[in-house]
């Protein structure tokens, strides 16, 4: 058995058609087919179901293929930690973030990232919170910032900020006259919301839960920039995390601060236990750190004597 057959065997699972998977792998599908029969001559059971328009795999086949992939995971760790014991600020950062940072966040964290290692190249995946987990377990992203907790004992994770929510109401709601609110004074007002999928989703629908609002069900956004802009056109009010204050949206909007106990999220930047990246990473959360405490130091009221 070697790792080029498993290479081959992950990709005929992935494109389900030998011509295809042949084409990923760069060679003749003669070829390909030849190599996963031998596998299957030396594992000695079948992987695969051949049928004129379609291939499936066996029980057997779909076993293996699990674990094949996580012998190419762990493959792929070995040839990155030879890379990084020669420099570690040297290759590629797969780094992951979900939608409703991304766009507040990035902006000043990848230049940044870039000053303090000008020879890493870092590709950016923005995606929801649990495809972006499935791509971290799979593999496919080094690390992934996301709210927290993300109860997984094989992910470790460092807490990089807390975020306040801030009410944004429009200049002419009731409310807009308020100078900060408590909890309870959202009961019985409806707050719009985004789809299902995003994890400020959930937050936001806590903080109704615990302050007696309820969802507005005739609008659900697909994105912040979209709730933040219908409250400029005063279609109705909206939970927005504190970052989403360093960029005005179009229209007269009131951003207000909840007195005492407020509520808030807490993000942090996740990898792989035992990762090979795992020193670097611990660098790169420290950056993350400082640039979100000089932005939030910035937006946040001076403390009152």
């Amino acid at each position: 058995m070697t790792l080029r057959e498993l290479e081959y065997l992950i990709a005929l699972a992935d494109h389900r058609h030998f011509g295809r998977a042949a084409e990923a792998c760069l060679v003749s599908q003669p070829t390909l087919s030849m190599q996963i029969r031998k596998l299957e001559e030396t594992l000695g059971a079948p992987l695969i179901e051949r049928t004129p328009r379609t291939v499936m795999l066996t029980p057997f086949g779909e076993d293996t293929v699990k674990r094949a992939r996580r012998i190419m995971q762990e493959v792929a760790e070995i040839r990155s930690s030879a890379l990084r014991s020669l420099n570690p600020e040297v290759g590629t950062l797969r780094l992951g973030i979900f939608p409703t940072l991304a766009p507040y966040f990035l902006p000043h964290a990848v230049p940044r990232i870039h000053r303090q290692f000008p020879r890493l190249e870092t590709l950016l995946i923005e995606e929801k919170s649990d495809a972006l987990l499935a791509r971290l377990k799979s593999g496919n992203l080094d690390a992934t910032i996301l709210a927290l907790p993300v109860n997984d004992d094989h992910l470790k994770a460092e807490c990089l900020f807390e975020e306040d929510f801030l009410l944004a109401v429009p200049d002419m709601h009731p409310l807009a006259r308020r100078q900060s609110l408590v909890l309870g004074d959202l009961d019985r007002y409806d707050l719009m919301l985004l789809e299902e999928g995003h994890c400020l989703r959930e937050q936001a629908l806590d903080v109704c839960r615990l302050s007696g609002a309820s969802e507005r069900t005739s609008f659900r956004a697909t994105s912040l920039e979209t709730l933040r802009q219908m409250v400029g056109a005063n279609v109705g009010i909206t939970l927005l995390p504190e970052l989403a204050a360093l960029y005005p949206a179009s229209g007269d909007i009131r951003l207000l601060r909840f007195e005492g106990i407020s509520p808030n999220r807490r993000i942090g930047i996740c990898w792989r236990k035992g990762s090979a990246m795992g020193t670097f990473l611990e660098s790169i959360a420290g950056l993350l750190r400082d640039v979100a405490q000089e932005l939030l130091a910035d937006i946040r009221p001076e403390p009152t004597a």
